[in-house]
């Protein structure tokens, strides 16, 4: 929510720095995540150079035809000359006027120039030039005014917007006064009344207004008015609009976005004489009904949709969207200004089918209060007439009753308790009144825009909580004993943490939502926020190969990532989650392996690799081993040569050797050999580790390929690997003779497995 300081000063007197404000609105209200100032610099006195003008003559430039010779009053002792650019005005208009040495908003600071020959002494303003809109083709006319007076004392023209974040259970946060009325609280400060009078009604024609569905639709006011003149809103009106975060429409429909603003109650406006019924109904959409809302698309109604309808057809989504038959234009001249309540489930689950989110749908799903309907339409009927020259001619107010406060017990011990700090009573029941609390014996009355949220004595005591929040001691809690240590998984996902980080990777975070494509799984949401998250992912390597993408084209160098998370394969009623480490790294096949390798002897476990496919991954270039597949990335998935692997942690923890147990150190010396065999294009080079471990025995200590060789002499599809033997006896020295017979069986087992020639 976007808070103009400017409008909260209409009910607050703001005298403390703003800066210790938000502080304290985020401890007690709600985080103020900004404080941005806008419009003009008051650096310097540089307001002062703002002034109130009165053209007192404007004509043709002699020497330009697109530009006006004015001389204009600022309430000095002669009128000035400037020259413009703008056709919008002429004698007698009002109008805002930069001296020269004033400095714009975007750093332009004015002089005294000459233009086509002609001295300009000053600037007329437009609107986007000080920030008060969007505006740039014509300037400012204003009402009429004293000349010379300080331009900053009728506009707005240097302010400061305070973004608070408003949480759920706080719609009343969601306009300036329900801020204004927390800034009163906090800081002890009287609270201006609710903003709104009722304006003496020009006539007393009857309004026909029938509510179907009460439940739905608690309360229904409706104001009708006459003889509406359309037009753009005055300048104070946009520029507060625009402060708020709202775009400025017309006079009508900028009043109802005003009060809405205002006091946290959303109103619409329809054209009265495009009601074909001339009255309006409540009721649930009929079964096939359709409704062209005022964004121009046709929507398929549902029977839980809520209608405003004339008696004949439905002319709104109730609290949502209006329709586009009774949107108001330049010929509208009767509105019938609707300031209703609504349920706020039906209207939330009506939003979320159609996707249709609305600054009005935003607050009444969240529950606004029934007894401020009332009070928006005084204030709107109050500008209607006052800034479009309306004649308020009806009003009716249909509701079946209006809901009881809530009472509540309320014992200022139980807010001693549960806070930890004493707060005597008197000043207990003082900072609840100050809240809109009324104090009935034993019980307090919650104020109706908290009768959602505050219905327990529990919630009571959180509002006194709040408000003492700065009074709470900074302390450590006291630590009376410490028990557990970390699990197995936990110490080995942390070593393999450490391992990856020590070999030079980055630790990233992804989402666990992808698009719907070829990586996507069978878990799909029913309601995505967005195209780009809309399934559960079944691998993390395309999120790490997308983040590696955006790093490339950040210009990083040396990128290498990996993330730890969670992959949701096919299961039953539920996804069948499992935890997988990730990892992508410049360098291709031989370097990603060996980060592999290296995870590995971390977790103090053996690899074992064999061939791999994987449509990711080069042809060729893949492998895998029981906990997952390491490979070169296909050319066609990022540009440049890229190693990556994925391994799920559950089997990755099945092969390690942790805890590690004592083994006698050997005090024998190592016999070293070396085989080389040729075998079939085919097998694999760890098949062949893996049957000469078997065949030797427990005195084979190390067997490790080193080299593999192809060539004319070898033949077609032939190769020779190469392998290092190491032989050791924890009990004796070892011979040639001793490892003679290990050898040989080695052989032999190579030979008969794997078709194997020892070569020479």
């Amino acid at each position: 929510m976007l808070i103009p300081v400017s409008w909260l000063r209409d009910y607050v007197a703001l005298e403390m720095p703003l800066a210790e404000l938000g502080e304290r609105l985020s401890v007690a209200t709600g985080v103020v995540a900004a404080i941005e100032a806008r419009g003009v610099s008051d650096e310097g006195g540089n307001l002062d150079l703002f002034r109130v003008g009165k053209v007192l003559e404007a004509v043709k430039h002699p020497n330009a035809d697109r530009l006006q010779l004015c001389k204009v009053d600022l309430g000095e002792a002669e009128a000035r000359q400037i020259v413009c650019g703008a056709w919008n005005f002429g004698a007698g208009a009002t109008v805002g006027v930069a001296l020269p040495g004033a400095v714009l908003p975007n750093g332009l600071e004015l002089d005294e120039r000459m233009v086509r020959g002609e001295s300009s002494n000053g600037m007329i303003l437009s609107e986007e030039e000080v920030q008060l809109g969007s505006d740039h083709a014509g300037i400012m006319v204003l009402p009429e005014l004293v000349p010379g007076t300080p331009l900053a004392d009728v506009l707005p023209l240097a302010d400061h917007v305070l973004d608070v974040e408003v949480t759920g259970n706080r719609p009343d946060l969601l306009s300036i006064y329900g801020v204004a009325r927390e800034i009163a609280a906090l800081y002890e400060l009287e609270l201006a009344p609710p903003p709104g009078i009722d304006p003496a009604r020009a006539d007393e024609e009857s309004l026909s207004i029938a509510i179907d569905d009460l439940a739905g639709c608690p309360r229904y006011v409706g104001c009708l008015f006459r003889e509406v003149t359309v037009a753009p809103s005055p300048v104070w009106l946009r520029a507060r609009l625009l402060a708020a975060g709202m775009r400025p429409i017309s006079n009508v429909v900028d009043i109802t976005n005003y009060a809405m603003l205002a006091l946290g109650s959303p109103l619409h406006a329809f054209d009265w004489s495009t009601l074909r019924g001339g009255r309006i109904v409540v009721r649930r959409a009929e079964a096939g009904e359709t409704l062209r809302t005022l964004d121009g698309v046709d929507r398929r109604l549902d029977p839980s949709d809520l209608m405003i309808t004339d008696g004949e057809r439905s002319v709104a989504l109730a609290a949502i969207m209006g329709g586009e038959e009774t949107e108001i234009g330049e010929a509208t001249t009767d509105v019938l200004l609707e300031a209703a309540n609504f349920e706020p489930f039906g209207i939330f689950r009506t939003s979320e089918r159609l996707r249709l989110r609305t600054e009005g749908s935003n607050r009444w799903e969240k529950g606004v209060d029934p007894h401020l309907a009332g009070q928006a339409a005084k204030l709107a009927t109050q500008l209607l007439v006052e800034v479009a020259g309306a004649r308020w001619v009806g009003e009716a107010d249909v509701h079946a009753g209006l809901p009881e406060r809530p009472s509540i017990v309320y014992r200022p011990e139980r807010a001693d308790a549960a806070i930890g700090l004493p707060t005597p009573p008197a000043e207990q029941y003082g900072l609840l009144a100050r809240l809109g609390f009324d104090r009935d014996g034993e019980r307090v009355l919650a104020p109706t825009w908290r009768a959602r949220d505050v219905t327990r004595e529990i919630d009571v005591v959180e509002e006194v909580a709040r408000f003492r929040l700065d009074d709470v001691p900074f302390t450590l809690p006291t630590r009376r004993a410490m028990f557990g240590t970390l699990s197995r998984a936990q110490q080995l996902r942390r070593r393999l943490e450490d391992a990856l980080v020590g070999l030079g990777f980055s630790e990233t975070y992804t989402p666990s939502l992808r698009p719907a494509g070829t990586d996507s799984g069978p878990w799909s949401l029913p309601e995505p926020i967005s195209v780009e998250l809309t399934v559960l992912r079944t691998s993390l390597l395309p999120s790490l190969v997308e983040a590696a993408r955006r790093n490339v084209d950040a210009g990083a160098e040396r990128i290498a990532l990996f993330e730890i998370a969670r992959v949701y394969l096919a299961g039953d009623d539920l996804p069948d989650e499992h935890v997988r480490v990730a990892g992508i790294v410049e360098g291709g096949f031989g370097r990603a392996k060996g980060v592999v390798e290296a995870v590995y002897r971390a977790l103090k476990a053996e690899p074992s690799f064999e061939r791999g496919e994987d449509e990711r991954f080069h042809p060729g270039k893949t492998a895998r081993t029981a906990a997952g597949l390491v490979g070169e990335l296909h050319p066609a998935a990022l540009e440049g040569t890229w190693g990556a692997f994925e391994l799920d942690l559950e089997l990755l923890f099945a092969v390690s050797q942790e805890p590690v147990t004592f083994e006698d150190v050997v005090s024998f010396p190592l016999v070293r050999q070396d085989i080389a065999v040729a075998v079939a294009e085919e097998v694999e080079a760890g098949a062949l580790v893996a049957a000469v471990r078997e065949a030797a025995g427990p005195e084979l200590r190390e067997a490790r390929v080193f080299d593999v060789y192809r060539g004319e002499q070898l033949g077609s599809g032939i190769k020779s690997v190469a392998i290092r033997l190491a032989f050791q006896s924890p009990e004796r020295t070892l011979t040639d003779d001793d490892v003679a017979p290990l050898r040989e069986r080695i052989v032999a087992t190579l030979a008969e497995r794997f078709g194997a020639e020892l070569r020479a």
